[in-house]
């Protein structure tokens, strides 16, 4: 982790980054048997089920259980672009590292078009940066998915219940019970029955019961089935393949990302993956019958080679092993709800189980957005369940998961929809002069345009969630202009008081399930009583104590941040309030890793120009434990800030 902290209880020798001691508290064993109760059971292990999983494995005090149908982790994964979005919350969860060593970096996409004067032939009709500048500190990457699941499967085995996948269990019946009592922390609510499929166990029903259970089981998901739910929506009737293949080619893009449109072969998109040999390619096949199905078409992984070549003419392709490959047909699917409330349901009762990832959404792979959007449905809701198992929110938090990721949802069918319909339109002739353009297909200039205007979108970085109980409404948002509420927090380096060091602000939001406010200091003398900054930092303290359990560390449930604008080098860290250098742990050692100083980096603004934050006031940015800004207050609004924790959190009894 780029903020890594130990030793605050005595110092432990070994590998830092394995936090939680497991192995030194007694406990061994890895927890992947079924017991009779638990908390949460997360029904499948692909990317939402893990970010889910992953990050509930850091609560001991959560009985967290993971099934899988399969009888062993991923090996070849089938998904591989990373939006810059999903390395922010590998940040989070400690191994955005390790995914950029590896990765292969998206810079650029190039554009391919007929050559005007010879239509047979391909030309390159543009370039752009694939990830516009400013929009995060880290890269557009690709990756195999089975690798990213290896690093969330290290974080639950790092992690202090030490959770594994639970594999070989099929869900075979789901009861549900009462939700009105899921608050109460003694009461499971969902009755569930798995059968084993492992050899010498086959048809053992193993019964469970759970407080919630989530379904990260795929689009043919058992969990959402016996909800009643329905993906819903259409097919285009366009069948396309996708292969990863070792290959020789003289096309000169080969190793960039590349859309490439011809006159009448159709189209293909290229992705060069990790490693610096292995390319996938999206290619264009045929148009389907209104009851046809590309399973009835069997197509061969030569047919795809054979298209590819005609696709590349003039240049050669030379394909030398073919990893893996598969046909499918373009379709968005998408359910009305994410969760087994109904509208009228959830005016007096709270949802126990819920669907997430493929099991709810559905749509073609070309824009690289269903792995990452559905590990931000895990991320979302991971939180969410462990404030309410922990009593420190209530249930009520647990409605907005549906609302907020839903809407998420839908924006991204809206979207592919619209760059499928793209990909598979063909190029328009050049110097056309028919007016009825519509049939004439889609002019490449039109195509890279799209790419350009929608790169917020592609970088996983257009999601707003709107007001609710835990995002507010921007009545203060002329505060903090770069930190648009509902919108994830966007980073900006800093400097740490304590040592001189710079850092991404962001990287302090980790997922631990803690909510984080920055107060960002005024102009004034950080050290004046009177100050703003000082006035607030007390009320925060109230704030603060008012909602974190007894004997708790003080920042356990809300993590309190200070950015100030003079120099390093001019203040006095015993100048600075308590509640952000606070007394911790059983030595009461102080925290020195919470102030900041906003001094900018060579060739850099400072935080404050950034992100158009309000130097003569300041403000309090308050960040949700899934990253997104939730308010913006002024610094001397310390009722606004009270009442909008106070609408979900639990007060200390």
């Amino acid at each position: 982790m780029s903020v890594l902290q130990f030793n605050l209880n005595g110092f432990r020798p070994g590998d830092p980054h394995d936090l939680y001691r497991a192995h030194e508290q007694g406990n061994n064993t890895v927890q992947n048997d079924i017991p009779e109760e638990v908390d949460i059971l997360i029904v499948g292990s692909g990317p939402a089920g893990l970010a889910l999983a992953a990050q509930l494995s850091l609560f001991p005090n959560i009985t967290t259980r993971l099934v899988e149908q399969k009888p062993s982790r991923l090996i070849l994964g089938q998904a591989d672009g990373l939006q810059v979005r999903s390395l922010e919350m590998f940040e989070a969860y400690g191994f955005s590292d390790r995914v950029l060593k590896e990765a292969y970096y998206i810079n650029e996409t190039t554009f391919w078009k007929p050559d005007e004067k010879n239509p047979e032939f391909i030309t390159r009709s543009g370039r752009i940066k694939d990830t516009p500048d400013d929009l995060s500190e880290f890269p557009h990457v690709i990756l195999n998915q089975a690798r990213v699941h290896d690093f969330f499967l290290d974080v639950m085995l790092r992690s202090p219940i030490r959770l594994q996948p639970t594999y070989s269990r099929k869900l075979k019946h789901l009861a549900l019970m009462s939700a009105k009592d899921s608050s109460s922390p003694d009461t499971s609510t969902v009755q569930v029955q798995l059968e084993r499929t492992d050899p010498g166990h086959e048809g053992e029903v193993e019964n469970v019961r759970a407080r919630y259970v989530v379904g990260c089981d795929g689009a043919r998901s058992a969990v959402r089935q016996a909800l009643g739910l329905k993906l819903e929506g259409d097919s285009a009737n366009q069948a396309w393949g996708v292969m990863d293949v070792l290959a020789v080619s003289d096309f000169p893009d080969w190793r960039t990302k590349a859309a490439i449109h011809s006159a009448n072969e159709g189209s293909i998109l290229i992705i060069p993956r990790e490693g610096g040999y292995l390319v996938r390619l999206y290619i264009e096949l045929e148009k389907l019958s209104a009851n046809e199905r590309v399973s009835n078409k069997k197509f061969s992984a030569d047919k795809l080679i054979e298209t590819a070549k005609r696709i590349f003419h003039p240049y050669t392709l030379d394909v030398k092993e073919v990893v893996w490959h598969s046909v499918y047909e373009i379709g968005q699917r998408l359910c009305s709800r994410f969760d087994n409330l109904t509208a009228q349901q959830a005016e007096t009762e709270y949802p126990n189980i819920f669907i997430a990832g493929d099991a709810c959404h559905t749509h073609s792979p070309k824009a690289g957005q269903g792995m990452n959007v559905s590990m931000q449905d895990g991320f979302n809701l991971a939180w969410k369940l462990a404030s309410v198992l922990n009593n420190t929110a209530t249930s009520s938090i647990l409605h907005n998961y549906s609302t907020e990721r839903q809407k998420v949802a839908q924006d991204l069918i809206n979207f592919d929809r619209e760059i499928a319909s793209m990909f598979s339109a063909r190029p328009k002739k050049p110097n056309s002069t028919t007016t009825n353009d519509s049939e004439e297909g889609i002019d490449p200039a039109e195509f890279q345009a799209f790419f350009e205007k929608q790169g917020l979108f592609m970088a996983g970085l257009g999601t707003a969630y709107a007001p609710s109980l835990i995002t507010a409404n921007p009545v203060h948002q002329d505060l903090a202009k770069g930190f648009p509420i509902g919108q994830r927090l966007h980073s900006a380096p800093v400097l740490r008081l304590a040592d001189a060091k710079p850092i991404q602000l962001g990287h302090i939001v980790k997922a631990d399930g803690r909510w984080r406010v920055f107060v960002f200091a005024s102009a004034e003398d950080p050290a004046c009583a009177t100050s703003s900054f000082q006035v607030a930092c007390k009320a925060i303290a109230g704030l603060v104590q008012k909602f974190t359990p007894k004997d708790a560390d003080v920042d356990s449930v809300i993590d309190v941040r200070a950015i100030l604008q003079q120099g390093h080098a001019s203040l006095n860290i015993n100048d600075i309030p308590a509640i952000v250098w606070p007394q911790k742990g059983r030595y009461g050692l102080r925290d020195y890793e919470k102030v900041f100083c906003a001094e900018a980096v060579i060739g850099q603004k400072d935080i404050f120009s950034a992100r158009e934050i309000d130097r003569e006031k300041g403000c309090v940015v308050v960040v949700r434990p899934d990253q997104y800004v939730a308010n913006v207050l002024p610094l001397t609004d310390h009722d606004g800030l009270e009442k909008f924790f106070g609408g979900f959190m639990q007060a200390r009894t």
